[in-house]
């Protein structure tokens, strides 16, 4: 399976990403092994993911939802549970 999420962190910063192994991806955000991004900033927690079949499906998804019409959608689909608006 492959996952493309969203974390969220103290500052209520989102983060967008894509792993075969969610699990240990968001333990590696934690530890400051993540991203460049997300190594900025700790305490990172999952607020959103979805399941692939496909990794060209996952990473075209990730691509999306980090664009400006995606990221646009996602903020109003999870305006509900985004702290920050």
């Amino acid at each position: 399976m492959h996952y493309v999420y969203v974390l969220q962190n103290l500052e209520n910063k989102i983060y967008i990403g894509y792993s075969k192994n969610i699990k240990q991806r968001i333990k590696d955000h934690n530890s400051g092994k993540g991203s460049q991004t997300t190594r900025k900033s700790r305490h990172w927690s999952l607020i959103y993911f979805e399941g692939y079949l496909n990794q060209n499906d996952a990473q075209n998804r990730e691509k999306f939802l980090k664009g400006g019409s995606g990221y646009k959608y996602l903020k109003k689909q999870l305006k509900n549970y985004l702290k920050a608006e």
